[in-house]
């Protein structure tokens, strides 16, 4: 439908793709749709944080991206949107067919630390730090094993 300023609204489906899990009011099942009614004016970043919105995500909406996947001969390629691009535009100029054009909201996977906090940041620190701990002790021990058995088979060693 055209508005009186040349914009169009419409609907846009885009498909929840996301790996970690998310503090929402509700669960969010794997693979779930959303038809948001939109303008044409309407950026990918208005989407997704229209998307947040609705199911209540709390997390920092720059720690996601709208990507556009497309379908070629049993190929599926994905396209990050930038933030100013506008998916009913893009819907629009490509046709209702979703295997030409589909959206997918998606964590942010640019490596673009800024969208954490420094809590969260911190927590990443102390995990990696706890499997480094466990990753050093697990050497440790297969090296000492190694040892023990080396010295073993040794004719005439002493362990120790």
């Amino acid at each position: 439908m055209q508005n009186r300023d040349g914009s169009y609204t419409g609907f846009v489906k885009v498909q929840f793709k996301l790996a970690r899990p998310r503090r929402t009011s509700f669960y969010l099942p794997k693979d779930t749709c959303k038809h948001l009614h939109i303008s044409s004016h309407t950026s990918a970043r208005e989407v997704i944080e229209a998307l947040l919105k609705k199911f209540t995500v709390v997390d920092n909406p720059a720690k996601f991206a709208l990507f556009e996947r497309r379908e070629r001969h049993e190929q599926v390629y994905l396209r990050k949107i930038s933030d100013d691009e506008r998916p009913l535009r893009l819907r629009l100029a490509t046709g209702p067919d979703e295997k030409l054009l589909s959206f997918v909201l998606k964590e942010n996977e640019t490596g673009e630390w800024h969208a954490f906090s420094m809590p969260e940041l911190k927590n990443f620190l102390r995990i990696l730090q706890r499997e480094e701990e466990e990753h050093v002790k697990q050497i440790m021990q297969r090296y000492t094993l190694a040892r023990t058995r080396l010295q073993e088979a040794l004719p005439g060693s002493s362990p120790g």
